[in-house]
């Protein structure tokens, strides 16, 4: 295996026949025992190479190295005297520069395609995305090996952005469907003549493979046959090197590159320590990039997810929280989030929610019941019961609802038989409650209508300034904004 290991090298043109024969003699002395004597290697490495030779054709000529011009070097006096502005951002502030390498790493599922394929089409539209800029509308080719054709046009049929912006994005986004190939010396001819296909007029300004791993070549293959994964620095600097580059080099030198890549699994306290470490495979890539991105989920219960910056070329970015409602991906203003006992705080949140629906749900079943409560009587009533607490809680988790608009109030209650409060507010009432279960009949057609008598508020507490005010329409009842109360 080894002696053609190295043949095919040689016939390939990687090696020289002498390179080769040395290769295979130090193979022989280090991993033998007993070693084959020189006229046995001789013999068998004749016998193989003609039989290469007759089986794949006349070998290649050895690689002769491109001669090379003087490095560029330049003084401190000729760098700070150069004055000329600085080329223009692909994507601004310094998220992708000219002939700049942009990493955009996540956990499968997160949702790292959707992310990309809407920030592209914002991009080739000329409209920024979650303030990210292009200077114009960008020319972009898309190269992924995830999505078949009609998943990859549903996916796109969602984009929740304007038809105007769609429109202007037609011609310059341009997407492969699911690709089964590698980014071989072969691979790279066929996507090169793709990308000339798509754009013969100009060459694109962003190139994007996704994921690298399922296009990965790391080169040639070694002594067992297989070829070095993403795991191997060596194998990883190859396919930046020999693969990436070299794409983009024949397509457009200052066009921007994007590589989506996966991340393996840490915990939550590692990711929030160095969000960076989490890019799988080599670390040679977090060293080769421009810029790189990670999105993660810090809380596995919420949809939010976290996009984290590194920039090379320019200023630190603050992490951004982002979410995709309705379609569209926005950025929620993370000056609110907790920094500090987030999971705490969580669980905090989540009991003030589920005293919130109790309390709801028993106002709603008391009056289905034939019984109204004004806050006192309430929170006497069902003081220490289904994990409400003390009286004080309950109090102050009424006033809570009331300010946000969950409970409202009825001053007179004579009309399902109680009386007319001297309270500060009245009987507490809720959206949809009804009183008593007794059928309710339509005088004209005979018609049961509903069971029990609606419940119609007359006050609502202000929100302004905690006073009791009449309602102008009792039947007007919103849904309360906020989701915590």
């Amino acid at each position: 295996a080894a002696i053609g290991y190295y043949l095919r090298q040689a016939h390939e043109g990687r090696l020289s026949l002498d390179e080769a024969w040395e290769a295979i003699c130090g193979y022989n002395a280090a991993m033998l025992r007993p070693s084959w004597s020189e006229d046995r290697l001789k013999a068998e490495t004749r016998r193989l190479w003609q039989r290469h030779l007759e089986r794949n054709g006349p070998a290649q000529p050895p690689r002769q190295e491109a001669p090379t011009g003087p490095l560029d070097c330049f003084s401190l006096g000729q760098l700070l005297d150069d004055r000329s502005a600085l080329p223009d951002d692909i994507i601004a502030p310094r998220v992708l520069t000219p002939g700049g390498l942009l990493v955009l790493g996540g956990a499968p599922k997160v949702g790292k395609s959707d992310f990309l394929i809407s920030w592209l089409v914002h991009m080739a539209a000329g409209v920024p995305f979650l303030g990210f800029t292009p200077p114009r509308p960008l020319r972009v080719f898309y190269l992924q090996a995830e999505l078949q054709y009609h998943y990859l046009r549903e996916r796109l049929h969602q984009i929740g952005l304007p038809s105007a912006v769609l429109v202007a994005a037609r011609d310059g986004f341009v997407a492969t469907p699911r690709l089964k190939l590698l980014l071989d010396q072969g691979g790279v001819t066929r996507v090169l003549e793709a990308i000339r296909s798509a754009f013969p007029e100009s060459p694109p300004d962003i190139i994007c493979i996704d994921p690298i791993r399922n296009v990965f070549d790391g080169g040639p293959t070694g002594p067992n046959g297989s070829s070095a994964g993403e795991n191997d620095n060596s194998a990883m600097m190859f396919f930046l090197k020999e693969r990436v580059e070299a794409l983009q080099a024949a397509v457009n030198p200052d066009a921007g590159v994007i590589l989506v890549h996966h991340t393996k699994k840490l915990s939550k306290q590692q990711v929030k320590d160095d969000p960076f470490l989490a890019l799988s495979g080599a670390s040679a890539l977090r060293g080769y990039y421009t810029t790189g991105l990670i999105l993660h989920r810090p809380d596995d219960d919420s949809t939010a997810r976290r996009l984290e910056i590194e920039l090379r070329n320019g200023p630190a970015l603050e992490p951004k929280l982002v979410d995709k409602i309705g379609g569209t991906w926005v950025e929620i203003d993370n000056r609110f989030e907790r920094l500090v006992g987030q999971e705490m705080g969580a669980r905090h949140d989540a009991e003030r929610d589920r005293k919130r629906d109790v309390i709801l749900s028993i106002l709603l079943a008391e009056a289905a019941e034939g019984r109204l409560y004004t806050s006192t009587q309430f929170r006497e009533a069902f003081e220490n019961q289904f994990g409400l607490g003390s009286q004080s809680t309950i109090r102050d988790r009424i006033n809570v609802l009331s300010t946000k608009g969950y409970i409202r109030f009825l001053r007179d209650g004579t009309e399902f038989a109680h009386e007319v409060v001297r309270s500060r507010f009245g009987y507490l009432c809720v959206h949809g409650m009804v009183f008593g279960r007794e059928a309710q009949v339509d005088p004209e057609t005979g018609e049961v209508l509903s069971t029990g008598k609606p419940v119609v508020a007359s006050h609502y507490k202000s929100p302004a300034n905690g006073l009791c005010m009449e309602l102008d329409d009792p039947c007007d009842w919103p849904d309360p904004e906020d989701d915590h109360a």
